[in-house]
């Protein structure tokens, strides 16, 4: 399924857990460092840069080279969404976007704060950094470039940016969650056949 982002709050409501998606339309940009800056805007009352509501938070720290006074993207792989856990619950609140790219599931609190505004998360292959790239058709801007280059807000047009998996769906139901009842459903019986009991 190909989305359109900005993504309808409709739309990532009927979205599962294991659906494949696509994405089209404007993505930014954040890690840890952009996600505190664009709290304390939020929180001192000031605009932050950019529109977020309905948009697509990828984290992923690129690798861009300036060529010729345009920003070209070289690699594009997630960051392990853990590292925003703390950060993130409010910046979902305060900024209201659609959709959360990244690797390895979050906490339940981010859970709980992207049930409440309708936000799924996607998760992205790690390792397939180069293969991310190309769906990414064009470096539109820069915010925070001070951060530094991973850390920096950075505007991507994206081109059937994917697959993505539905790894966390607005509803609260998580693969992360599935996969770990799973185990535990079954490792005794591991345990037992190979005689650890």
């Amino acid at each position: 399924m190909r989305l359109s982002v900005p993504v309808d709050r409709k739309v990532t409501m009927g979205l599962r857990c294991g659906q494949t998606v696509s994405l089209d339309g404007t993505v930014h940009t954040g890690r840890d460092e952009m996600h505190l800056r664009a709290l304390e805007y939020h929180r001192g009352g000031r605009e932050i840069p950019v529109d977020l509501e309905g948009g697509a938070v990828f984290h992923c720290g690129p690798i861009m080279v300036e060529d010729q006074g345009k920003w070209r993207l070289v690699a594009a792989g997630p960051t392990t969404s853990a590292r925003m856990n703390s950060l993130e619950p409010d910046f979902i609140l305060a900024f209201r976007p659609a959709a959360i790219i990244g690797k390895g599931g979050m906490s339940t609190p981010t859970v709980e704060a992207m049930k409440e505004v309708g936000c799924v998360y996607l998760a992205l292959t790690g390792g397939a950094a180069v293969l991310a790239a190309r769906g990414i058709s064009e470096v539109k801007g820069v915010e925070w470039l001070d951060l530094g280059m991973p850390e920096a807000l950075w505007i991507l047009e994206a081109m059937e940016l994917g697959p993505l998996i539905v790894a966390i769906d607005a509803h609260g139901n998580s693969l992360y969650d599935q996969v770990s009842d799973d185990v535990k459903r079954n490792l005794p019986s591991i345990r037992e056949h190979l005689g650890l009991e």
